[in-house]
């Protein structure tokens, strides 16, 4: 029998047939998928016929279809819904597709036909779609090794599997740590808790198989516990259970992980001429250098960390007051953050989260699609990869634009974040090809399903991804969609966050999960002028980080990264009481893979823009001004990265911008 997942799927709009694909089809499927994506890369590589872009870069456009189908699902299941068997194909499969495309960058038959093209460029008739496809084909193969040669080449392919095994072994360690630990609560553990966290936390319990409500490590879970317990003893446990995860001992500690990955790529770098890893990460990105990243990131630091010792000090009282009479730790800051948003806002979390159903949330993330760029949402009844998982059809005009899937429920088979990724990205060759969108999400299951408000926030920023790739309208699928500059990327999805808190938004769709009863406008208020509430722990937490991850790749390789993350913290001044949002063993941004390797700066860097583009708005008609929302898909969410990131965004707004409206939207502007 024919494979299923190289078969041609006669479904629905060609999704992928999920009830059909068993876990032993994947090995079978990627031996020939590999095998066939070889031909097709010989075929090119030993054309007898001169180089060109049609036989050369536009036919690398074309190839790889089956390998594509493959690793589409294969991903999707194994980051959302893994299994042992799923973790064992991944480890499995990590070397060999490293190896795999490895080989194809530094083919040298094949970067020779590529680099002929490029010598000629100036004496070709290319679109600027084309032009800009074969710069990035060309610097591809160059930034991949394509030129190195004995010795050099050898251990580039060596230092690249290497790496691919390290970012799927760290991944797996903290879905690991993530999944075995739980705490187990009496109920009288339970008081002081909201309604919304206990029926969470009896969820879990039962998922978990516990005979009685638990808290796991899932943030969606674990921060609402933090902010609500009263119980500082348990407040503390489930903290420290959650700050060393990845760091643990025995085989699921990612420190030596880390340590060995930082020292492979400033290696890396090295072998193609740069001096530290950062210097080559940033080089294709916005930022271009280290130095424009740091004056960036500490432009923001400072009045974030005098923002937050002065909420540090408030906190401290507040504990005080209480009868503790203790230091601040970070496992107080949240609740204590909380009962002062209570004084100061009277503004309740518990009252606050009926009014921010799931369901709803959906309903005003669609509308404001609808509003912004008129597309239609049509839910489809199709076979997925887990129950919890929905469907629906994108039009525009009564024509077929995507297939978008939502996976909103934690559960402990899925890593921990929040994503978006194509499951098939838009192409108009070799043949018109509409996406097919997931956004992956971690909230706490209960019924009727409530968000916080940092929950529909997220929801809102995934479906900015979701949008960059929807209304994707580019030729190459190498340029479509969210393959554009990494401090780029983020500014789709950052800049939709903005929606959520337009009065008229949550007017309509924050209705009550009981009574149905609209917002009070009293509340609404409340919720708009606490958005810049606790700013400065969130932006601490979170350029704290990035300022180590930037420090990791740019400086000496550290030879025991847990040490230099406290140098570099210590060198901060890092308030005692706030924790870097992601700690070195838990980073997976940085360390599963190369994607946000030294880029973790990029959703502030994106942030910058998103606070400018969204004041463009403002300035003109209001939040759904139509002539701005044909600019910002004209510019930015049609066009890819067809062009150069700078060049779309002044297309959009007219000039780049200053870090003015960011801190003023963070409320730290003086």
């Amino acid at each position: 029998m024919t494979n299923p997942l190289l078969a041609e799927w006669e479904t629905p709009f060609g999704i992928a047939p999920f009830d059909q694909v068993s876990d032993d089809d994947f090995a079978p499927a990627l031996e020939q998928a590999l095998g066939a994506h070889n031909a097709e890369i010989d075929a090119i590589a030993h054309n007898t016929a001169a180089p060109t872009f049609a036989n050369t870069v536009e036919a690398l456009e074309a190839v790889g279809r089956a390998l594509d189908k493959v690793l589409s699902v294969f991903f999707t299941v194994a980051g959302a819904d893994s299994n042992p068997a799923r973790e064992e194909l991944q480890t499995a499969f990590s070397p060999k597709l490293a190896a795999h495309f490895s080989e194809i960058s530094g083919n040298k038959a094949l970067f020779s036909r590529v680099a002929a093209v490029w010598d000629q460029r100036d004496t070709l008739d290319l679109s600027d779609e084309q032009a800009r496809v074969l710069m990035l084909t060309h610097r591809g193969f160059v930034r991949a090794g394509a030129a190195l040669t004995g010795a050099k080449e050898a251990r580039m392919k060596k230092i690249k599997g290497r790496l691919a095994v390290l970012g799927t072994q760290f991944t797996q360690n903290l879905l690991a740590d993530e999944r075995s630990w739980f705490m187990e609560l009496t109920e009288d553990d339970l008081d002081g808790l909201p309604d919304f966290v206990v029926d969470a936390a009896r969820s879990a319990g039962k998922e978990k198989g516990a005979g009685g409500p638990v808290v796991t490590l899932s943030r969606s879970l674990i921060v609402p516990f933090l902010q609500f317990s009263p119980r500082r003893d348990l407040r503390e446990k489930a903290f420290r259970a959650w700050e060393a995860r990845g760091a643990n001992g025995g085989e699921t500690d990612n420190r030596g992980i880390a340590a060995e990955t930082l020292a492979l790529r400033r290696e890396r770098a090295n072998l193609l001429g740069y001096e530290t890893f950062a210097d080559y990460k940033l080089e294709t990105e916005m930022a271009k250098t280290p130095g424009a990243v740091r004056s960036l990131l500490m432009e923001v630091w400072e009045p974030a960390k005098a923002r937050a010792n002065a909420d540090a000090q408030v906190l401290t009282d507040m504990m005080h007051a209480d009868g503790i009479n203790a230091d601040l730790a970070p496992w107080d800051w949240r609740y204590y953050a909380e009962k002062r948003r209570a004084i100061e806002h009277d503004l309740d979390e518990a009252a606050l989260k009926p009014y921010f159903q799931l369901d709803r949330m959906i309903e005003a993330s669609f509308a404001c699609a609808t509003r912004l760029f008129g597309l239609q949402f049509k839910p489809l009844d199709i076979p997925l990869y887990h129950p919890d998982c929905r469907a629906w059809e994108v039009t525009r005009d009564d024509k077929h634009v995507a297939v978008f899937i939502g996976d909103y429920f934690a559960r402990g088979s899925k890593r921990s974040g929040a994503w978006c990724s194509a499951m098939r990205s838009q192409a108009k060759y070799p043949d018109v090809q509409t996406p097919v969108v997931i956004n992956v999400c971690n909230f706490a299951k209960s019924d009727p399903a409530l968000l916080s408000y940092d929950d529909a926030r997220t929801l809102f920023h995934e479906f900015g991804h979701a949008l960059h790739q929807m209304l994707s309208d580019v030729t190459y699928e190498s340029v479509s969609g969210t393959s554009v500059a990494r401090d780029f990327v983020e500014l789709p999805s950052q800049l939709y966050e903005h929606w959520l808190e337009v009065p008229e938004v949550l007017g309509e769709f924050a209705t009550h999960a009981k009574t149905g009863e609209a917002m009070p406008k009293e509340m609404l208020d409340k919720v708009l002028g606490a958005a810049t509430f606790d700013m400065g722990f969130q932006t601490v937490e979170y350029v704290a980080s990035a300022l180590v991850d930037l420090a990791f790749h740019d400086g000496d390789v550290p030879s025991d990264p847990m040490a230099r993350q406290a140098e570099i913290l210590a060198a901060l001044d890092m308030p005692e009481a706030i924790r870097m949002r992601h700690a070195t063993p838990q980073f997976a941004h940085v360390f599963s893979g190369d994607g946000y390797s030294s880029g973790y700066y990029s959703y502030m860097w994106s942030e910058v823009m998103d606070a400018d583009a969204f004041q463009a708005f403002e300035e003109a008609g209001g939040a759904f001004d139509p002539e701005r929302a044909k600019a910002l898909e004209t510019h930015i969410l049609s066009a890819g990265g067809s062009q150069d990131a700078a060049e779309l965004y002044v297309a959009f707004r007219g000039r780049l911008p200053g870090v003015e409206a960011l801190l003023k939207g963070r409320g730290l502007a003086a």
